[in-house]
């Protein structure tokens, strides 16, 4: 943390003397920060917060270039994919497909090619941490899904929003996709289209609208290790700390992409209102023998 506070310093053009005086605390405690000694406490955290706010600093970008920094460092082996995972309470023992069923692409160890994903993931949880990881996909079995209608009916399978036509080849379809892969790929359901998809399933927007959400955002891929020898080839190359300070502005980037992700579905359900099929439309045609 204490180059995030001389960024912080030096982007507001100040000496430790003047940040100090806004703060309400004296040089010396500025100094032990910058210098590694010390660590704000959180009511400091806030109050940093508060003056990053008053003068625009760009801190959630910090964070990004904090990270962007530390990838580059990482040397990696000929066929090793860079990736970013966030863990609500830190990884613990052996990696492993643990995560809720009713995740994406159900039961595995999820992986992002973006960072901004992982960090919003954590943003809300005290004892999260943030790893920059890599994995070998050579010798594993890939499903690589596709960006259209095929991502959202997996989502929909793994989420349990099938289960009305389960016994339909519709529903084997997807219940069989993954069978016998170590590795699924496909977009990730950001905080910008985790409200868009949601809008899908619940019958508030057609499949071409949602299709054209996913033409116009800029999803990045998730990497999610379904088996354990996918699990097994995941390595974590380095933990980047991430402070309560820092969590505080990845909650507000968070918040700002659900709400773009609520206008540009707005828009789009309006321009393909009258396009397209919505789900249950879709799901009464596969239980009619339709597919």
């Amino acid at each position: 943390m204490q180059d995030l506070i001389k960024k912080i310093r030096s982007h507001m053009n100040m000496n430790q003397t003047e940040f100090a005086e806004l703060l309400n605390v004296t040089f010396a405690t500025v100094n032990r920060w910058e210098n590694g000694r010390a660590l704000p406490n959180k009511l400091a955290q806030d109050k940093i917060y508060d003056l990053c706010k008053e003068y625009d600093v760009p801190v959630y970008d910090m964070i990004l270039e904090k990270i962007a920094a530390a990838s580059g460092s990482v040397e990696l082996d000929k066929g090793r994919v860079l990736l970013y995972h966030g863990s609500k309470s830190g990884i613990e023992g052996d990696i492993a497909p643990k995560s809720r069923k009713q995740c994406d692409f159900g039961k595995g160890f999820y992986m992002g090619t973006e960072p901004s994903q992982a960090l919003t993931l954590i943003c809300d949880y005290e004892s999260a941490k943030f790893y920059i990881v890599s994995i070998s996909v050579d010798n594993l079995a890939v499903l690589d899904v596709p960006a259209d209608l095929e991502w959202a009916m997996i989502v929909a399978y793994h989420r349990g929003r099938m289960e009305k036509i389960k016994g339909t080849p519709f529903y084997s379809k997807y219940q069989e996709m993954a069978k016998d892969k170590d590795l699924i790929i496909g977009s990730i359901a950001n905080d910008r289209m985790f409200f868009v998809i949601d809008n899908f399933f619940i019958g508030n927007i057609t499949d071409a609208a949602l299709i054209n959400c996913l033409s116009a955002l800029e999803l990045g891929k998730q990497y999610v290790a379904v088996t354990r020898k996918g699990c097994d080839a995941v390595r974590i190359e380095k933990e980047i700390p991430i402070s309560y300070l820092e969590k505080l502005f990845m909650k507000e980037v968070s918040e700002a992409n659900r709400v773009k992700g609520s206008s540009l579905a707005n828009d789009i359900c309006r321009n393909y209102r009258r396009e397209g099929l919505f789900f249950d439309e879709i799901l009464d045609q596969a239980a009619g023998g339709k597919s």
